[in-house]
């Protein structure tokens, strides 16, 4: 079953429970997966890559919502709105730990100085093949704060 089919089955449960937080997250997801579907000039069926991709995003605007709303002095938006991030998050593979990370960050850099790109040069190439192995998931401002650290070391 892929991740859409399963998020549209915890939507329909979301339904039957009366579970506001889950159904605001799900029916606000699936709405976004639509949209990456018909982005196009033809209707696209998105692969599990692409929708977890299209989560992770949707996860990010949840965590940068509740952000903004501690700013504003909202608390109970907060609450709702990392409430709703983890309703998504249980979609998403498990994230890289930062060690694991930084060993794919050293590879990368190792591979990049084996084809003579050294320095600061190298970060564009790095931070891409990081986000290769890393997968859509990752977040991309550690990446490339990883890679920088180390490159400049």
């Amino acid at each position: 079953m892929s991740v859409k089919e399963q998020m549209q089955q915890a939507l329909t449960a979301a339904m039957k429970a009366r579970d506001e937080v889950a159904l605001s997250a799900l029916r606000q997801a699936l709405s976004a997966l639509a949209v990456a579907e018909t982005a196009g000039a033809e209707v696209a069926v998105l692969s599990d890559d692409a929708v977890l991709a299209v989560l992770a995003v949707e996860v990010r605007k949840h965590h940068e919502a509740a952000d903004a709303f501690g700013v504003a002095g909202r608390p109970e938006r907060v609450e709702r709105e990392r409430a709703e991030a983890a309703v998504l998050e249980a979609y998403l593979p498990a994230a890289l730990s930062a060690d694991e990370l930084q060993a794919i960050v050293a590879d990368e850099i190792a591979a990049a100085a084996a084809d003579g790109a050294t320095g600061m040069k190298a970060m564009g190439r790095v931070i891409s093949a990081v986000r290769a192995r890393a997968g859509a998931t990752a977040d991309g401002s550690a990446i490339a704060a990883m890679v920088k650290s180390a490159l400049s070391a």
